[in-house]
C-alpha cells in the first residue's frame, strides 16, 4: 500500500504562477505545515513540489533550507526532507520554551494592552467557546493559538513575541488540540475564561497564576499524547 504521507504535502500546495519566486515557495511550504496539511514525519518530495511552482528544483532545495533552519523541516543527506518529527521530549520540552516566553510577555502585556487588544482577545476567546461548543478540534487548535498570541502581542516587545511564534511553529505540525479528547480541551478552555477574566481586569498577578495553572495541565496533555500516533518519533 502507498505510504499516504509521501503525497500529503504536495497535494495541499495551492501555487501562484504569477509568483513561483523562492520566498513564495518557502511561505506556501510553511503554511501547509503550519495548518497541519501534513503530518509529522511526511516526506517531502523535491521534484514534486518544483513541478507544483513550475520550477526546477533548485529554488526549492534553497527554500528548505531556510525552513530547516526554523525547525519546520528535516533533512537527511541521501534521504531527503521531511517535516520535522520531534521525540515526545523534544515536544515537551518546546511548551516548556512556549510557557517560559508567554510568561515573560504577559506580564508586560496586561498593562500596555489597547482597547482594540483587549477586544481582539475577547473575541478569539469566543471563537474558542464556539469550538468548544461545536467539538470543533481543529478550529480549537486554531483559535487557541490567536487567543495566547493576541495576549502576548501588547508586550511591547516585538522580538520576544517573535521567538514565542516560532516556538509555538515548531510545536504547530503535531496539532496537539486536534488529537487530545474533548474533556480536555474544555478543562483547558475553563482555563481560557479566568485568564481571560484577569486580562480585562489587568490584573497581572492572577493572569500569571492561571497562565502558570494552565500551562501545567498543559503539560500533562503533552505527556499523555499516545506514542503509537506517528506524531511524535520514538526515542
Amino acid at each position: 500500500m502507498p505510504d499516504r504521507r509521501h503525497a500529503a504535502l504536495p497535494a495541499r500546495l495551492s501555487a501562484s504562477r504569477t509568483d513561483t519566486s523562492q520566498r513564495a515557495i518557502v511561505d506556501e511550504v510553511r503554511r501547509v505545515i503550519l495548518e497541519g496539511g501534513a503530518p509529522p514525519g511526511s516526506p517531502i518530495p523535491v521534484n514534486d513540489v518544483a513541478a507544483v511552482f513550475g520550477v526546477s528544483a533548485i529554488p526549492v532545495r534553497e527554500g528548505l533550507k531556510t525552513l530547516v533552519a526554523e525547525g519546520l523541516v528535516a533533512h537527511l543527506p541521501h534521504v531527503g526532507y521531511s517535516v520535522a518529527l520531534l521525540t515526545a521530549s523534544e515536544l515537551a520540552e518546546m511548551y516548556i520554551v512556549r510557557e517560559t516566553l508567554e510568561s515573560a510577555a504577559l506580564a508586560a502585556a496586561v498593562a500596555r494592552a489597547s482597547d482594540d487588544d483587549r477586544a481582539a482577545v475577547a473575541a478569539a476567546h469566543r471563537a474558542l467557546e464556539r469550538a468548544v461548543r461545536d467539538d470543533d478540534s481543529q478550529a480549537y487548535h486554531r483559535q487557541s493559538r490567536q487567543f495566547h498570541i493576541g495576549m502576548s502581542r501588547p508586550s511591547g516587545m516585538p522580538r520576544l513575541v517573535h521567538m514565542l511564534e516560532s516556538a509555538w511553529n515548531v510545536t504547530e505540525p503535531v496539532q496537539l488540540m486536534v488529537h487530545v479528547e474533548q474533556s480536555d480541551r474544555a478543562a483547558l478552555h475553563t482555563d481560557h475564561g479566568l485568564m481571560l477574566e484577569a486580562f480585562l481586569d489587568r490584573d497581572v498577578d492572577a493572569l500569571l497564576i492561571v497562565s502558570a495553572a494552565h500551562h501545567r495541565r498543559l503539560n500533562v496533555v503533552v505527556a499523555a499524547l499516545p506514542s503509537d500516533t506517528g506524531l511524535v518519533a520514538r526515542g
